[in-house]
């Protein structure tokens, strides 16, 4: 028995972490599971910047929370391409960056006691956000930029899922999730000597799939996710981060009816930044699941190059 018309959607959710020495965080399987060091630090504007990235994930990887299925065993592969661009706003620090991904997965779980399987590609939803650093983060050009001393650095974040991603309504497991997603953020940074440390808050908010599987109206409460990071500077674009988080809420309904799902789930990681040459830069992450109530007992690798122009 096939998979394609039973699984619940998954939808990667890129991270776009922008610094100096790399720009986008990993690329985030399902929901809330992001790990996204430096993602509140102070960068020079107007510059531009290129990424590439892809990432492998597999393990007990539930599709989302509320997905009908049990003993859950998925590969997932994708790829993410990404621009961003920096700039001044009211005297501080800005940026906007975009993502899109494409998705394949491969794997079976158990769905109504019968084995199926799945094995397939999709175009997942892109992104868009908006982030500013209100506090600590004047907007510099990059020859002003070197002499610059960073102490604590806060910031705040809109990013924006548009539900243009591959759909098909007669299938559970689909590479976008027909429903557009808010997310604002807020954190900040603090550099002490060669070490940074970064909190980061943030929420998602779900619209409503109005053609999910077998008819079924699909809500979906906020969620709600904070993360920590311990950043150890070598030099100028050369550091490794320990990084965590936690995740809880966003339980679902169908067609009004509560299905329980409410996940309290947390990460842990570690990413390499090295720069090549002043243009090129490439980073490292790895990240698993530490309590997995929900969905997120699976381990994910990834690279991602950047380009600065």
């Amino acid at each position: 028995m096939n998979i394609s018309h039973q699984f619940k959607q998954c939808y990667l959710s890129p991270a776009k972490a922008l610094t100096l020495a790399v720009l986008f965080s990993h690329a985030s399987f399902c929901v809330a599971q992001d790990l996204e060091p430096r993602s509140y630090t102070n960068i020079p504007i107007g510059m531009n910047f290129l990424v590439v990235g892809a990432a492998h994930s597999e393990g007990d990887l539930s599709p989302a929370p509320s997905a009908p299925i049990e003993n859950a065993d998925l590969t997932i592969n994708a790829g993410v391409i990404g621009y961003a661009h920096t700039f001044a706003l009211a005297g501080r620090s800005s940026k906007i960056d975009m993502t899109a991904s494409r998705i394949c997965y491969k794997g079976s779980a158990d769905f109504q006691g019968e084995q199926v399987s799945a094995d397939r590609c999709g175009y997942g939803d892109p992104n868009i956000r908006l982030s500013w650093n209100f506090y600590g983060a004047p907007a510099l050009k990059p020859q002003d930029f070197a002499a610059w001393q960073q102490g604590v650095v806060v910031g705040t974040s809109l990013q924006l899922t548009l539900p243009i991603g591959s759909y098909d309504k007669d299938k559970l497991i689909n590479s976008g999730a027909n429903r557009w997603v808010f997310r604002p953020g807020i954190g900040m940074s603090h550099r002490l000597g060669d070490w940074y440390y970064d909190l980061v808050a943030s929420v998602r908010f779900y619209g409503d799939n109005d053609e999910y599987f077998n008819n079924v109206e699909l809500k979906q409460e906020p969620q709600y996710t904070m993360q920590g990071h311990l950043i150890y500077i070598f030099n100028r674009g050369h550091w490794l981060s320990l990084n965590a988080n936690f995740y809880f809420g966003g339980e679902t309904q169908k067609n009004n009816i509560d299905s329980l799902d409410s996940q309290e789930n947390s990460r842990f990681g570690l990413t390499y930044s090295a720069p090549i040459n002043r243009s090129n830069s490439i980073k490292l992450y790895a990240s698993t699941g530490v309590v997995t109530q929900v969905g997120s007992d699976f381990d994910t690798i990834g690279a991602v190059w950047q380009y600065i122009f």
